[in-house]
């Protein structure tokens, strides 16, 4: 880990107003959430590219299609399952199908505002998604990464959904340029191949010094793309390991480790452990009291590598 942690949403919303600023094709939409997302300094910096919906995220969706057909660039950040779930027809409809250059960005992603229960949490958004054809999803690692990703989603052309967390995160890259569907190499081994995604990287980290210690040596690939999957780069490490374990803050169903069996079962058949949410109303309560009850922490994931190792 090389710095301190960062607030996620002052880090997404303070890097996509500094770019904002300087190009007034992009316009911030909020659903009684710009605060919250970090957009505090920009409502007063630019009050005219800033637009309050109040608590209605379905016609936020079609607001930001209709103003994308005029050359701008919506972003919509909100409550994750707010974002996804409760508008999903109009981001099938009006943005997916149509092909709109919208950002959508769901914060407090998984279970990260996990003292308000199920109907906060959204364990679903990576698969519910991803079924939409064309739609790009990132789930960005560290503070640094979110920086670096803001700037390729603004540059890319076509939807986007990108998830951030809540609680303060460390940063665990120098910052870089990010490259849309590329898969960051963080450590090499030939036992095992760790796959992450979003804010538990961290957590993943800490388990592969645990199971260096042990002798076990993990090749762990960061996926801050979840979708495209870097499938060259999956593909190469599980041909070398013979051994997969995926981890994510998601349902166990319908994420990174669905995407991942199903890329290993048609390219490279491979014995896959995936680590996630089980297939239920996760409970509330601390956030990292849920990892842990979930083998979600770092002594966790170390237990159930070692587990499927053997």
């Amino acid at each position: 880990m090389i710095g301190n942690k960062e607030d996620p949403r002052k880090v997404f919303g303070k890097a996509v107003s500094e770019i904002a600023l300087g190009d007034d094709r992009i316009v911030i939409l909020s659903a009684d959430s710009g605060k919250s997302s970090g957009f505090g300094d920009f409502m007063k910096a630019a009050p005219e590219r800033y637009f309050e919906f109040g608590i209605m995220e379905q016609a936020v969706v079609g607001v930001a299609s209709g103003l994308a057909t005029t050359g701008k660039i919506p972003v919509f950040c909100a409550i994750a399952p707010f974002v996804t779930a409760r508008p999903y027809e109009m981001f099938r409809n009006d943005l997916g199908y149509m092909g709109q250059n919208v950002k959508i960005v769901g914060r407090n992603g998984g279970i990260t505002y996990s003292d308000l229960g199920a109907t906060h949490h959204s364990l679903d958004d990576f698969g519910i998604i991803s079924m939409i054809p064309g739609v790009t999803i990132l789930a960005p690692q560290d503070p640094n990464e979110i920086r670096s990703a803001v700037k390729a989603m603004l540059a890319h052309q076509g939807p986007v959904y990108m998830r951030i967390g809540n609680a303060a995160i460390p940063n665990l890259f120098e910052e870089s340029p990010f490259v849309i569907g590329e898969g960051r190499q963080i450590t090499s081994g030939e036992d095992v191949t760790i796959l992450s995604t979003g804010t538990l990287t961290a957590s993943v980290l800490k388990a592969a010094q645990r199971l260096e210690a042990a002798g076990i040596h993990a090749d762990v690939i960061g996926l801050p793309t979840v979708w495209p999957l870097d499938e060259e780069k999956i593909v190469a490490s599980a041909r070398k390991t013979g051994k997969v374990v995926t981890v994510e803050e998601h349902y166990v169903h319908g994420g990174l480790g669905s995407f991942v069996a199903t890329l290993l079962a048609e390219r490279c058949p491979t014995p896959v452990c995936r680590l996630a949410i089980p297939h239920l109303y996760a409970t509330s309560g601390p956030y990292d009291q849920i990892l842990k009850k979930y083998g979600l922490d770092a002594e966790g994931i170390f237990q159930s590598v070692k587990q499927f190792l053997g």
